[in-house]
């Protein structure tokens, strides 16, 4: 049985280091070049099962030679994939990330099969065995059946929505959701856009908001908290939102309550993932605590 359940994208990442981002009808070198598992759910549930949380995963990919490749590294890492769908001759989602010399990402990719989960595709038994479940950008439909069903267990539920947020409504999702995540951009179509997100409620729930590299807020029913963050040289920022959301989770699930070690936490796996190249790079427990521990 998992712990938690992370719910979303899948993809197969190949990531480009050039020293800066061409202009119109320029070039740039490429400096180095990476290829490996990526996808929001996959990155959350990767990490999660460093910090010895057991964790499985709801997505979908194709049954191309991408696919087998991103099933390999999950499964080696230890990440349940029970909930994961192999969709026949569909291509796995590939996404270029174009990082720059100061860690500054763009993303080019394809829809493949990273949305092939439907509502009519799920498991409530695989889902309702969780503590916890993780959703990220998908189907709104799939997510609001996930939502439904892991409060139906009485299972916390927490929402990544990611950068589709205003073009998607999330808000039978949202209403369901105990964690929101959300950037700066992100959180204003959320908090202060009534008309998309009527029925959201989010003043009653858990609202993370991220600052990037100026750290991240937390608005409580009770109380707001904020972190300033930690001064590194970001390598790449691929997969570090998915690594705060991460180390929030579990801190969480171990310590109930306590947002702002939480925070810490999460800013900490941020930091850390910011500065390895590729997004499958969340940090252990012990690296965590270590590196909380240079801080002071």
């Amino acid at each position: 049985m998992v712990r938690v359940v992370a719910a979303g994208h899948v993809n197969w990442d190949v990531t480009l280091r050039v020293e800066s981002l061409p202009e119109p009808d320029g070039e740039a070198r490429i400096v180095s070049q990476r290829r490996s598992g990526g996808g929001s759910a996959a990155n959350a549930a990767v990490a999660l099962a460093g910090f010895d949380v057991d964790a499985g995963l709801v997505g979908s990919v194709g049954d191309d030679e991408n696919g087998l490749l991103a099933r390999r590294e999950l499964d080696r890492v230890g990440v349940d994939l029970d909930g994961l769908r192999v969709v026949e001759d569909a291509e796995t989602s590939v996404k270029y990330l174009v990082v720059d010399g100061d860690g500054e990402v763009m993303v080019l990719g394809n829809d493949g099969a990273n949305e092939a989960v439907t509502p009519a595709d799920l498991d409530p038994e695989y889902v309702q065995s969780a503590d916890h479940v993780h959703l990220t950008s998908q189907r709104p439909e799939t997510a609001a059946r996930l939502a439904e069903l892991a409060t139906d267990a009485d299972a916390t539920v927490s929402f990544d929505p990611g950068r589709r947020l205003d073009e998607r409504n999330y808000a039978a999702t949202i209403d369901r959701t105990d964690v929101l995540f959300v950037n700066d951009r992100e959180a204003l179509a959320v908090l202060e856009d009534d008309a998309a997100y009527p029925e959201s409620g989010v003043s009653d729930r858990v609202v993370v908001v991220k600052h990037g590299s100026d750290g991240a807020t937390v608005h409580t029913p009770e109380a707001s908290y904020t972190h300033p963050g930690f001064d590194v040289e970001p390598v790449d920022t691929t997969g570090a939102g998915d690594a705060f959301a991460a180390g929030f989770i579990a801190v969480l699930l171990e310590d109930g309550g306590d947002y702002e070690r939480a925070l810490e936490y999460g800013n900490a796996c941020g930091a850390l993932a910011a500065q390895a190249e590729g997004a499958r790079t969340s940090p252990t427990f012990p690296e965590v605590e270590a590196f909380l521990d240079r801080q002071f």
